[in-house]
């Protein structure tokens, strides 16, 4: 975490951003809060009115103007005031670059974890980035030469996460305060599941999304985004079979070791946007609330519960040596060994094929969209067509749920 003071003489971003409320508390950054000007509303109306009501649009080239300053509102940041619109970004999750490419925003993405699936570029026309950009940070690995060698406008990360996350990195509350007045303001929320940490608003993704438009100055892109995804879910949730015709699946982590005998339940209706697409299709789960709070099972629970569909959160990701999501390799670690188990051989789900890799939890809202189609094929082959492991995420053209050349469409700017 060394870094060359003698070069770094100020806070270099304060000359053009100020924050509107937000102050570090007792362990947490807590936002929207003060007196006067500096007090600002945590709805979602009120959050957004500085921010959308003083954007102006350039009739001839479409791009907001930016010679006024301008608010964009988050919790637990609060407002932030900027004076022009942010050209480069660091995050962490993939979630918040998944937003800020469907926001037309590739170009500014300077690193991240490696929490981005591989299957999101192809669909979409995006460049795939370097592994350079994707590796350089970890919550094991808050380098802050990082933030000062890249020198981003913005960092959309929860501040809360890098100093309650980071503790095997040696890092505290005074290091997110450094890269906040040294490097650039934090922009983002925990939105991918809720934390003992974390007892502040919890956004829902479009919510969340809606805010960083708000920063990007990109409200039209945002709207046409978000009438895709409204499209998609009408299309889906209407064609459901009736409520008590609908499957309830055993979510299981991705922890699971099937070899072992070791499962980790999960509620698919919890809230965080890494159980969105179950939320949506109104997915019932096969484990109850106790059962998911007492930790692990066996086969032998498994047996009992006897789920119609297992679910492996997470797995439909990439694997460690591709891009491309490996059905072989999905067989292979959880499938066989199932399949291979005296217990577990009798599992309907495994008698029946249907074990399934779910949904890879830090999901935007253009792996959301994937995801949703994806999740409606594997409980519903009769009614949206079979899910294709092999295949993901190229579906042929007559089993598209929605219209990959309309969200490229948008990201390039024709809305």
């Amino acid at each position: 975490m060394a870094r060359d003071d003698a070069t770094r003489t100020g806070p270099t971003r304060r000359e053009w951003v100020r924050y509107g409320g937000a102050v570090v508390g007792s362990g947490l950054l807590a936002g929207c809060s003060g007196s006067g000007e500096d007090a600002k509303a945590t709805t979602a109306d009120e959050e957004r009115a500085t921010a959308t009501g003083a954007a102006a649009t350039d009739a001839a080239t479409g791009t907001p103007e930016t010679d006024e300053p301008y608010d964009a509102c988050i919790e637990p940041v609060g407002c932030v005031t900027f004076e022009s619109v942010p050209e480069t970004y660091i995050v962490n999750n993939g979630e918040w670059a998944d937003m800020a490419f469907a926001l037309g925003q590739r170009e500014g993405f300077q690193t991240a974890t490696n929490m981005i699936p591989g299957f999101l570029f192809d669909p979409f026309g995006l460049d795939v980035p370097p592994e350079a950009e994707t590796t350089a940070l970890s919550a094991s690995n808050w380098d802050k030469e990082v933030f000062y060698e890249r020198d981003p406008d913005v960092v959309l990360i929860d501040p809360n996460y890098m100093h309650a996350t980071g503790w095997d990195a040696g890092w505290d509350e005074s290091d997110t305060e450094e890269i906040r007045e040294n490097v650039a303001p934090f922009f983002g929320n925990n939105i991918l599941r809720r934390r003992e940490w974390h007892d502040y608003r919890l956004y829902s993704l479009y919510e969340a999304f809606e805010r960083l438009a708000d920063l990007f100055r990109e409200r039209e892109r945002y709207e046409a985004i978000a009438e895709i995804h409204d499209s998609l879910l009408e299309t889906v949730q209407s064609r459901l079979p009736p409520a008590d015709e609908r499957p309830e699946i055993a979510l299981v982590n991705s922890a699971s070791d099937p070899r072992e005998g070791t499962f980790y339940p999960m509620h698919t209706q919890v809230e965080g946007v890494e159980t969105k697409p179950y939320r949506d299709l109104d997915v019932g789960s096969a484990f109850s609330t106790e059962t998911v709070e007492g930790g692990t099972i066996d086969y032998e629970t498994l047996v009992e519960i006897d789920p119609e569909i297992i679910v492996v959160h997470w797995e439909i990701r990439t694997t460690d040596d591709g891009d491309t999501f490996s059905a072989a390799a999905f067989r292979e670690r959880y499938v066989e060994p199932m399949a291979a188990d005296p217990v577990g051989s009798q599992l309907t789900a495994v008698e029946n094929g249907d074990v399934y890799p779910g949904a890879f939890g830090s999901q935007g809202p253009l792996v959301n969209l994937l995801q949703t189609e994806m999740v409606a094929q594997q409980l519903y082959p009769d009614e949206f067509g079979e899910f294709e492991a092999e295949r993901f995420p190229d579906v042929p053209a007559e089993k598209r749920l929605f219209d990959r050349q309309r969200v490229r469409e948008v990201i390039a700017g024709d809305v």
